[in-house]
């Protein structure tokens, strides 16, 4: 028999015949005429070089070719609908891990309150973080190594969707009891004689957004520390006299800074989520998704 001469229709008839031992009632549930179905039964016939059927006084009657095959086509008709019809996806029933690149900017202000979320609707669902690296994200997404990256839009690799959470902007802090003499606000000349840190997520870098901001105003400033997290950037402020312009959400709840606005204009940024076409139509993603930008951020 060639796989080419049955189609899913013939292996749908076969299993109703099974049931129903009728050609009548058989024709009734697949919704065609008698004829119709004697046609298939022919075609049937012609597949498995048997005769499959047996006129009997009040039916039909399988052979034992037809017998055997009962319980294989059964099962592949079931896997079929199983795979032409897509399950209901049922977050408290889920099962599945879902992998996101972000900044520690981004999982303390993105992550934590959808993780709270999930723990509450979806506990099954995992949560696996790994550092972003931005010209890394078009690939990871379209490799499956990551679902989803919370980044900046002006960063966001071409060819991806991409979905607003929040419009940022930039804040300045410095501890609370900072040994210099300056009140707040800081004039910009004071702004620029203190020492600053900053936060570098690959290393090493001592320039910034604040940086391009200053230079087009004439001025600079001194960056002493250059540090790869915001954490880390925060147990600085507290334990030294440096000072750090950062996204004002770095700052959020934090005892002993005191938190304003910088002496110039730094352009904000929007944070976005981003996904490949791979998981764009898959129903656990779309929930994740809705999850985060309605729930957590709507």
């Amino acid at each position: 028999m060639s796989l080419r001469h049955v189609d899913f229709n013939l292996l749908k008839a076969f299993d109703v015949l099974m049931d129903e031992r009728n050609v009548t009632r058989a024709a009734d549930r697949l919704a065609v005429s008698q004829p119709a179905v004697s046609g298939m039964l022919t075609r049937l016939r012609d597949c498995f070089d048997d005769p499959l059927f047996i006129r009997a006084q009040h039916g039909i009657i399988p052979t034992p070719r037809a017998e055997s095959l009962a319980a294989p086509v059964k099962r592949v008709l079931a896997d079929i609908r199983d795979i032409m019809t897509a399950d209901a996806f049922v977050p408290a029933e889920a099962k599945l891990t879902l992998k996101v690149a972000a900044t520690d900017y981004a999982m303390r202000n993105v992550l934590t309150p959808l993780i709270k979320k999930l723990q509450a609707l979806a506990p099954g669902i995992r949560v696996s973080v790994t550092q972003i690296e931005d010209t890394l994200v078009g690939r990871q997404l379209e490799r499956g190594e990551i679902d989803l990256a919370l980044m900046s839009e002006s960063n966001a690799p071409e060819g991806c969707f991409v979905q607003p959470l929040f419009e940022e902007h930039y804040a300045f802090a410095m501890r609370t009891d900072h040994s210099s003499s300056v009140d707040l606000p800081l004039s910009l000349d004071q702004f620029c004689q203190l020492n600053h840190a900053l936060v570098s997520y690959y290393g090493g870098a001592f320039m910034g957004d604040t940086d391009r901001a200053l230079a087009k105003l004439g001025r600079s400033r001194h960056v002493a520390v250059s540090v790869p997290s915001f954490m880390v950037l925060n147990d600085l402020l507290l334990s030294t006299d440096l000072i750090a312009v950062a996204p004002s959400r770095t700052f959020d709840d934090m005892q002993g800074l005191t938190v304003s606005m910088p002496p110039l204009d730094i352009p904000g940024f929007t944070k976005v989520a981003v996904w490949h076409e791979r998981t764009n139509h898959d129903p656990a993603q779309i929930w994740l998704r809705a999850l985060l930008t309605h729930d957590c951020f709507g």
